[in-house]
């Protein structure tokens, strides 16, 4: 297919007009670009609000919630651009460098992916990421380099990097053409992680560059003890184990997950009075085991 545009933005809404708009308004437009909105199906039709406010932007409304991966897909689907850039609507630029990262793509055809600097869009501009640690094996736990320090430039080296992080990750189209869209098994969270899997098992590399920052509002739309969240993180720890360990490690991963981490989680959210939490982590395995059970009868 012949790519139109040289750059393909884009980004999901759902129920975050006021975000979605001043993401839109942080970028600069050209003719060599074009921004996609998908909106996953918000309550007030958003989809209307931001073509009328927008009319440079396409906008495609889903009639369902397809979830982080399904509504990314979506615009994926109807992107015409070279190189993809996914990114959170979250999230605002301050100073559009996407360019630096188009360069890094360019630099080798190894590599699939590269994410920007991503820090905090509150106080003073706190680092998220700046690239991750592996997965552990047994614990499914890594860490983010640089979480929460100061921005002080003691991470402006572009290095490669495991995964890629959801809020913002720019792709080159013939990589995906090659692996396959985000997989939708996932609704919310870990998603990304196990497409970045996928594109190292297709031999990509995935790189993390400072030359382009974007700033991230952060879970605004689930919140950081919701029970939305608690649920879908504990289901997709299993979810992304079960897609991706093999046999020895999946098992030893299971036990540890159920036994100590679920445990843990249920105590811990009983005594400080959320038995939403504690219900939802609960459902979380119990939506894992169902699956897993249909899976097998069928």
């Amino acid at each position: 297919m012949q790519n139109e545009y040289k750059l393909s933005v884009i980004t999901v809404n759902y129920n975050g007009l006021k975000d979605t708009c001043a993401l839109i308004e942080s970028i600069p437009f050209n003719e060599n670009m074009e921004v996609i909105v998908a909106d996953n199906a918000s309550k007030q039709n958003e989809a209307n609000i931001i073509q009328k406010q927008f009319p440079q932007v396409k906008v495609i409304r889903s009639e369902k919630n397809l979830g982080f991966a399904g509504g990314n897909n979506l615009g994926i689907k109807e992107a015409k651009g070279e190189y993809l850039f996914l990114i959170n609507n979250d999230t605002i630029f301050k100073e559009f460098n996407v360019g630096s990262l188009i360069n890094r793509l360019e630099s080798s055809p190894k590599i699939g992916i590269v994410c920007p600097k991503i820090c905090f869009a509150w106080g003073t501009n706190l680092i998220q990421y700046v690239g991750y640690t592996p997965l552990s094996k047994i614990t499914v736990r890594n860490q983010a380099i640089g979480y929460g320090e100061k921005d002080e430039g003691q991470y402006n080296t572009p290095h490669p990097t495991p995964y890629a992080h959801g809020a913002a990750m720019l792709i080159k189209r013939e990589a995906i053409e090659k692996v396959g869209l985000m997989p939708e098994d996932y609704f919310l969270y870990y998603e990304e992680i196990d497409w970045s899997m996928m594109f190292t098992k297709a031999g990509y590399e995935i790189w993390y560059d400072p030359a382009c920052t974007i700033y991230h509002k952060e879970s605004q739309s689930t919140g950081q003890d919701s029970p939305l969240r608690t649920y879908y993180i504990t289901r997709n720890r299993f979810l992304l184990v079960k897609r991706n360990w093999q046999i020895l490690y999946k098992y030893l991963a299971y036990c540890y997950l159920s036994c100590i981490v679920a445990s843990r989680d249920i105590i811990k959210h009983t005594l400080k009075g959320r038995l939403d939490l504690s219900k939802a982590v609960c459902k979380g395995i119990g939506n894992f085991i169902f699956n897993v059970q249909c899976s097998i009868n069928k």
